[in-house]
């Protein structure tokens, strides 16, 4: 069975919403005060240690708290003792609350391992720093992430895990300090040659996750005096955190890879359903998605728009099941019903949610009078206005049109249909499609 490729928009696209919360982490108030509410007497004593740095009294203590809670790292970071180092500053603490709040909704997760490695960086004033993950026959280490001008000389190098300091605290699931790695007999500086670096301090931690190994951080080169044990707490949190963004990702990725097999059996049941459906589903989601492109769309309506025109004619597989058709309700089918039931029968499947509307519109007209709804102009979804257009220049295709000729007199019946039919911006964006494709899709 083939396997789908999903296509993606060029460079990252998040969403607006995302990069202004990248931009503006929300502002955290005590407990009861609303938004715009000022501060009352007390607020702050009931809310922060005293000037040493202790817990008020009746103040829970950060070290009580679960060291699975996210939390426990800020409390670490203001009130472990931090021989040499800076207090943390309230924008490193609100970085560390953006980072909290993104471990379970990211797909980034080398821009999220980033943010915990220059947070690290900060927090520990080194000069560097490294995450190092386990490979999946639990026998050496390799680094996903690494900052320096020279770090990319890193990704191809592996560490056996018991050689050097990481593959020490790999094997012993201990933290390290070296302030002064001439002295260590288990530095190596294989890696300082590839990068060009110059390591002369570390402090490197490992990365747990339910008592199974995640991999180590490291941080490299302490500014100003030496790591202390006060460090490594820190330094764990943020391991901590890296961990719960690793794990997610990969049960994230294990999500998509059974989406993407279910998506291959829908797609197979479609084509055999009727004749001369052969590849089609994906052609109809490559053009959906080049017009999508052009009408820049953001990053989930592109991929809800590639399953939309992936699976709306997942109806077609009902019309040959009677015990389908009871289901939806009825006892024969048309292809006017071919929309709502194609909709139907995706509803409940969370992943799909925004390309069900796409799928249910897609025989709307512009002019309001197309099915089921009879919709018109901008209230028909976009995803459905550019489904509409690429069905109706799949069946010329059908009819036995090919290239050059394909493209032209699909452009003279956009063009014809444009304010009545379809919608005059999806138009224009598939005739750009066009002209960049030389005229054939």
């Amino acid at each position: 069975m083939r396997e789908l490729q999903e296509p993606r928009l060029q460079g990252p696209r998040r969403h607006a919403r995302d990069s202004h919360h990248e931009r503006h982490p929300p502002r955290l108030l005590p407990q009861g005060r609303r938004r715009g509410q000022r501060p009352q007497r007390g607020d702050q004593g009931r809310h922060a240690p005293d000037r040493s740095g202790r817990p008020r009294e009746g103040q829970a203590r950060p070290d009580k708290l679960p060291r699975s809670d996210w939390r426990h790292g800020l409390a670490m970071a203001k009130t472990t003792a931090n021989p040499g180092g800076p207090e943390m500053n309230v924008d490193l603490a609100l970085e560390l609350f953006s980072i909290a709040g993104s471990l379970n909704s990211t797909t980034d997760l080398d821009f999220l391992l980033q943010k915990i490695g220059a947070a690290a960086e900060q927090l520990l004033d080194s000069e560097a720093s490294a995450i190092m993950l386990v490979t999946d026959d639990k026998k050496h280490l390799f680094f996903r992430v690494a900052s320096g001008e020279k770090a990319k000389a890193l990704k191809t190098m592996t560490l056996p895990i018991g050689q050097g300091i990481a593959g020490w605290v790999a094997q012993n699931r201990k933290p390290e300090v070296v302030n002064d790695t001439k002295t260590d007999p288990r530095f190596a500086g294989k890696f300082d040659k590839a990068s060009g670096f110059t390591t002369r301090s570390l402090l490197c931690v490992p990365m747990m996750f339910r008592g199974e190994l995640v991999g180590v951080v490291e941080v490299l080169n302490k500014r100003e005096g030496g790591y202390g044990e006060g460090h490594i707490g820190l330094l764990s949190s943020l391991a901590n955190l890296a961990s719960v963004a690793i794990v997610n990702a990969k049960i994230m990725g294990e999500q998509k890879n059974f989406f993407s097999h279910v998506l291959e059996l829908l797609t197979a049941s479609i084509e055999t359903s009727r004749p001369g459906l052969e590849d089609y589903p994906i052609r109809a989601a490559k053009l959906a998605c080049s017009i999508g492109r052009a009408l820049e769309v953001d990053e989930y309506d592109y991929r809800m728009l590639y399953y939309a025109g992936v699976l709306h004619k997942i109806g077609y597989v009902a019309f040959k099941s009677p015990r389908l058709l009871a289901d939806l309700g009825v006892t024969s089918a048309s292809d006017e019903m071919l929309p709502a039931f194609s909709s139907r029968m995706l509803e409940g499947i969370k992943m799909l949610d925004g390309a069900i509307p796409m799928i249910r519109h897609h025989k709307e007209r512009f002019d309001g009078t197309g099915y089921p709804g009879k919709l018109k102009g901008e209230d028909i979804p976009l995803g459905g206005r550019i489904l509409g257009l690429v069905v109706k220049m799949e069946e010329l295709r059908s009819a036995g049109l090919k290239d050059a000729a394909l493209g032209t007199q699909a452009l003279k019946e956009a063009q014809a249909g444009s304010g009545t039919s379809y919608d005059p911006k999806v138009v224009e964006a598939f005739a750009a499609v066009l002209e960049s494709q030389g005229g054939i899709w």
